[in-house]
């Protein structure tokens, strides 16, 4: 994929892909913050201010009525690591995208009433995704059993609905001010534009953003885990539910792709070891997965199964501990090792072919270090090797390296 760098005096990174196969344009903001740059007792700051950037600004009261009159769609999302807006809209109108995300940035709406809204709005989300559905406190409780140190210890949404509740307009703007600033920013304007275009439009509604104070990141390390840990967790929930996960490198390790391809040999679809052995042959189970987290510090290999009436933990474990073994032991065949490439390398390739994950993807490998990346994720992908994985499967895969909850249906 072809692109265009510059970066403003004020440390705005700006990235530019043309694409005149369309006549829509797009405009991705991602800032470097994610709930893992929160204060350990005012967590939730991060997901708050997806709420809030889109209450108005000094010069627009109202974030989405002007996009909408222009034909534009917008929308946002919070991870651990980040926080990306991003904007749709026909390219001939480019502009009114650039006039409202950079007077957000500029000058936000702290607006008492906008905050008492938003709160109520992120309260109640709170408490029906995570405290009112069937198991959607699930990682409420796993994370802090997971990671004792690092603060993917809480989830987006945070702790507890109180760090909400007691949120200040003076944290609000503490926040704000350290995080939402230019040189901590990357813009990446993407589809049917000019690189001309977008250096003016860029320098005429960013430019004059003064720029923040530098952020000096220092997470707490996550200490190497050397005993299994284990919660067990009653509810109203319809059966029981198993979670296990693993500590796996970070984004950036070498490692990672392996990873990555053994959690796809566990639990992607009805040919995974995990789905064949629990569902399909033993049925001890109703339905299983595995993933990885995916990011950017060490993350989680993850293994969740719903488990059929009247098996046993014990039972489900021992043949999982069966499942690990094998793929520790046994090198997965040329012809499946090659299937699982070419099923990565697709997904990518179509992950690509969408103007919004263009512009994403291109924000994100800018903020892991190297836009290029995004040309050597086939080549890293076709590079990973059978001894990789059963590599990463015996440095993974270590019981004393897994977390586990036994979420119980009340009987």
């Amino acid at each position: 994929m072809k692109f265009e760098k510059f970066e403003l005096e004020n440390g705005l990174r700006v990235v530019v892909h043309e694409d005149r196969s369309t006549k829509t344009a797009v405009l991705n903001l991602l800032y470097d913050v994610g709930s893992r740059d929160e204060d350990p007792n005012k967590t939730g700051f991060a997901h708050l201010f997806e709420h809030l950037m889109f209450g108005g600004s000094k010069n627009i009261p109202a974030y989405d009525e002007p996009l909408q009159k222009v034909g534009g769609e917008n929308n946002a999302f919070t991870s651990p690591d980040l926080t990306n807006y991003y904007i749709s809209i026909p390219s001939n109108n480019l502009e009114t995208a650039f006039w409202l995300e950079s007077d957000r940035m500029l000058s936000l709406s702290f607006d008492p009433k906008v905050l008492e809204v938003q709160r109520k709005v992120v309260i109640e989300e709170f408490k029906q995704r995570y405290l009112s559905q069937p198991y959607g406190d699930a990682w409420l409780k796993l994370r802090p059993l997971a990671y004792k140190e690092h603060p993917y210890q809480w989830a987006t949404i945070g702790k507890e609905i109180s760090h909400i509740e007691n949120a200040t307009m003076d944290d609000v703007k503490e926040f704000f001010f350290k995080f939402y600033v230019p040189n901590n920013a990357i813009l990446v304007v993407a589809g049917d534009v000019k690189l001309d275009e977008v250096k003016k439009l860029t320098e005429k509604w960013f430019g004059p953003i003064p720029k923040g104070a530098p952020l000096n990141r220092n997470l707490s390390k996550e200490p190497a885990q050397t005993q299994k840990r284990t919660l067990s967790y009653d509810a109203n929930v319809p059966v029981n539910s198993i979670y296990s996960v693993y500590h796996m490198p970070e984004r950036l390790s070498p490692a990672y792709y392996a990873a990555d391809f053994l959690s796809e040999i566990l639990g992607r679809g009805k040919a995974s070891k995990l789905y064949s052995s629990l569902i399909k042959d033993k049925r001890y189970l109703s339905g299983v997965s595995a993933h990885i987290t995916g990011s950017i510090d060490p993350g989680l290999l993850v293994i969740n199964g719903k488990l059929n009436t009247d098996i046993s933990y014990d039972q489900l474990e021992d043949e999982i501990s069966k499942i690990i073994n094998n793929v520790q032991q046994v090198p997965i065949s040329d012809f499946d090792l090659e299937k699982l490439k070419n099923l990565a390398e697709s997904s990518h390739i179509f992950g690509e072919m969408e103007l919004l994950n263009k512009a994403y993807n291109l924000a994100h490998f800018t903020l892991l270090g190297d836009t290029n990346m995004i040309n050597e994720e086939v080549d890293k992908i076709r590079a990973v090797t059978a001894d990789e994985i059963m590599k990463a499967a015996a440095d993974i895969l270590k019981e004393e390296n897994s977390s586990t909850l036994y979420y119980n249906a009340k009987r």
